[in-house]
């Protein structure tokens, strides 16, 4: 396998090397209480809840896909539980890989990543312990970098709250030359209309210069506002809290002009498609049960 070198800049340069999730090993479907999002939750309760061939051969398709474009496909070392959503458990920015603070149930998903970061050294990044993110709530946007965040009241209530204040201060002291952005999201344990459970749920910045949103996921206006400053309003697309909930936002790109995108996401991709994107449709229902899509299950590595 060719030597990946990491460099990740933003979120749409051409994609070169990433890690797919892998759903052989997660098992049976979790109990109500061992849930910790509220789109699990819901479909535990409703018997839905996607079972591990089902998310195995979506996650296994998805490679292929990706190879098939020239990409070079990684997958984590099977450990014997889930691992299908690894952008949660490191993320890469310029060279660095940064392993994260997850909730404690999923602490020991970062095993998997030994035999990558072993046969690819370089500089690797262990936040402090008071620092807690997760790869889904960090953007890398070139000169900035965007993290959605909660606030004390809300890190302190909510198990869905993944992001703390003091990962936006850690990061500025890791990449001084850059501006971190910080965006607090609504969050909810029981409700997935309502809840944002990452930056990435509610919010796709595209390559092309082109936004989609679901505004009512932000908790603060004032921090809202300063994002969509950034775009025209012809270049903005508001997403519904129900599309928010089936992770239509939660897309991959491959390059400025080519995203990955969920085949039900019909709406979105119809309106990136009139942008002029290149959509390329995967199949992932089963997996977007579980709280995440497209950018949850892919850990970028190198992109030129």
């Amino acid at each position: 396998m060719e030597s990946i070198k990491w460099h990740i800049q933003d979120e749409w340069s051409p994609l070169k090397a990433v890690m797919v999730g892998i759903g052989e090993g997660m098992g049976l479907a979790p109990t109500l209480a061992e849930t910790y999002d509220p789109q699990s939750r819901l479909h535990v309760a409703q018997g839905t809840y996607p079972t591990e061939d089902a998310v195995a051969h979506e996650l296994n398709c998805l490679a292929e896909q990706l190879t098939r474009k020239g990409i070079q496909v990684l997958r984590p070392d099977s450990i014997g539980i889930n691992q299908v959503f690894t952008r949660d458990i490191g993320l890469v920015i310029d060279g660095k890989f940064i392993m994260t603070h997850l909730v404690e149930d999923r602490v020991n998903e970062q095993k998997g990543l030994e035999s990558m970061l072993n046969r690819y050294p370089g500089t690797l990044i262990h936040p402090p312990a008071s620092v807690r993110m997760e790869g889904g709530d960090i953007m890398p946007m070139g000169d900035e970098i965007w993290v959605g965040y909660a606030g004390e009241e809300r890190f302190s209530k909510y198990t869905t709250a993944r992001t703390n204040v003091a990962a936006i201060e850690w990061l500025r002291s890791q990449f001084p030359q850059k501006q971190i952005l910080g965006f607090e999201l609504e969050k909810s344990d029981t409700e997935p209309l309502k809840n944002a459970l990452h930056l990435d749920c509610c919010c796709a910045p595209l390559g092309l210069g082109h936004l989609m949103i679901h505004r009512p996921g932000f908790a603060r206006d004032e921090e809202l506002n300063a994002l969509l400053r950034r775009y025209s309003d012809a270049h903005i697309m508001d997403v519904s809290a129900e599309e928010m909930q089936d992770m239509h936002c939660n897309v991959l790109s491959l390059e400025p002009g080519t995203v990955v995108s969920n085949r039900s996401a019909k709406r979105t991709n119809e309106q990136m498609r009139a942008w002029g994107y290149d959509v390329i449709e995967a199949e992932l229902n089963e997996t977007s049960k579980m709280g995440g899509l497209l950018r949850c299950s892919t850990l970028p590595l190198r992109r030129n």
